[in-house]
């Protein structure tokens, strides 16, 4: 069962409270030293967090070491993964100023709620199969991930105003969400008619 992907699955889920123990060791001033050292290390845990979201399917099916076990973990590590990076976005952007940011973690988070519940029931029902990952899923979430890393770095990348792209892809990372939950939505109340 401890499979080369299925490591690299749980290495994600154990990375995560590194990953909140350097946001909350961030000082409040941005422009010092150990500001640019943490929140460098920030941005690079979850990066790392994200290459082996890659990593473990791309091998389970390279090395043909797909399992049970992998299937339950990839899509948990995946919720975890997404849910406190934005809860914590949130911390850190407060709604008042920044609500656009605020309604965007809701509806993300909350479509993965509604997905698991959904595949909870079409496995209940021997459907499973019937709604997985589709196309637009695969985007949303790369273009999720890199949302997500440019409003973790908070400053210039290359030049570049890392809040304002990182703005602009988790907005349109919640639009590919909403498109996305409602073909998977529409899949699923096909069971409940049956």
């Amino acid at each position: 069962m401890m499979t080369i992907p299925n490591i690299l699955t749980l290495s994600r889920i154990a990375l995560i409270p590194l990953f909140v123990v350097l946001y909350y060791c961030q000082p409040t001033y941005t422009d010092t030293p150990i500001f640019t050292w943490i929140n460098f290390s920030l941005t690079g845990v979850y990066a790392a967090i994200s290459l082996t979201d890659y990593l473990d399917g791309y091998l389970a099916r390279k090395l043909n070491m797909t399992s049970k076990l992998g299937a339950f973990l990839d899509p948990v590590a995946d919720k975890l993964m997404v849910s406190t990076a934005l809860v914590l976005l949130v911390d850190y952007y407060p709604s008042n100023t920044h609500w656009y940011i605020s309604v965007c973690a809701l509806i993300i988070i909350s479509r993965e709620i509604l997905m698991s519940a959904l595949r909870e029931w079409m496995s209940t029902v021997g459907q499973r199969s019937t709604i997985n990952v589709s196309f637009i899923g695969k985007v949303k979430t790369f273009v999720q991930i890199f949302a997500i890393l440019f409003l973790l770095y908070q400053q210039p990348f290359f030049g570049l105003p890392s809040f304002e792209i990182g703005v602009f892809l988790l907005v349109v990372a919640t639009l590919l969400t909403l498109y996305s939950g409602l073909i998977y939505l529409k899949e699923g109340i096909k069971t409940f008619k049956s």
